[in-house]
């Protein structure tokens, strides 16, 4: 499969940023492609005013224009702030989204569940915590699919055990039986010395064995990570090229079910706000 190189197509803004400048974010989106065609999407709205104040879900037609008919709320989740969801649809025809709480007070991080049986529902079912990360690591921003019979979570994990170093972050991979309960195998991928991601790697989007991460090289480019590809092996994965392939974060890819695949991401503008954008990859010639 050719490499699903963003930002080298046409793109379109499907949310935009709620509002000038840094710290006003719509982005770190996660899709599920349904039978019609369309798609349900959940992505995170941040305001300067508001850190990781809302997670909101939306039905869209073609994966550009989005009609939000739901959200979950920090004060919700009691949380101090919310970042990105995963968003998965499960065998049985159930709807689940693991979201990503900040714990109040701390620099920790969890990953609580809800799920319930249409995506209306989620936003008033009952959070269960899957992923309680401990008081040396946060866990967030997990990547959830369905592989071979079993579940995984490419969970992106920040060592707390330096104060002010939090922002550094570790991608682990997760296996479990149901979602539910998780355990965690030695597959991790992590930042290089010396190269632009220093400083962590964060696993955005798994397509086949090419692994997609946000990277930064140090804490001043925090919130301002760029994309990098990795190559993934049995008990590894491995970071190819010494540059990041795309200046946004949080990829996600879906397979379109006629071939080819939609790219969601979210991508910054020049006065320090972001807006979730959408493009399409064909396959074909």
């Amino acid at each position: 499969m050719d490499l699903l190189q963003p930002t080298t197509r046409p793109f379109d803004v499907c949310v935009a940023a709620p509002g000038p400048g840094p710290g006003s974010w719509a982005g770190a989106s996660s899709a599920v492609a349904l039978e019609d065609g369309g798609f349900v999407v959940a992505y995170r709205v941040r305001t300067a005013q508001s850190r990781g104040g809302r997670v909101v879900l939306a039905r869209s037609p073609d994966g550009v224009a989005m009609t939000p008919f739901a959200e979950l709320t920090k004060e919700q989740l009691d949380a101090e702030s919310l970042e990105r969801p995963a968003l998965v649809r499960t065998d049985d025809g159930a709807w689940r989204l693991y979201l990503s709480c900040a714990t109040r007070g701390t620099k920790h991080w969890r990953i609580e569940l809800v799920e319930a049986a249409t995506p209306e529902a989620l936003s008033v079912a009952e959070p269960v915590t899957v992923l309680s990360g401990d008081q040396s690591t946060g866990v967030k921003d997990p990547v959830v699919r369905r592989s071979a019979g079993s579940w995984e979570a490419w969970v992106c994990c920040h060592p707390l055990e330096v104060p002010g170093a939090e922002d550094r972050m570790v991608s682990r991979l997760a296996i479990s039986d149901d979602g539910v309960r998780w355990s965690w195998t030695a597959t991790t991928l992590q930042g290089r010395p010396g190269v632009w991601d220093a400083r962590g790697a964060r696993v955005t989007a798994v397509v086949d064995d090419r692994v997609y991460y946000d990277g930064r090289a140090n804490p001043e480019e925090n919130f301002r990570e760029r994309t990098g590809v990795a190559l993934r092996r049995t008990d590894r994965v491995v970071a190819l090229g010494e540059q990041p392939v795309a200046d946004l974060r949080y990829l996600d890819v879906v397979a379109l079910p006629g071939g080819g695949y939609r790219l969601w991401y979210e991508a910054p503008l020049a006065d320090g706000s972001h807006e979730l954008r959408t493009e399409v990859i064909s396959t074909t010639a």
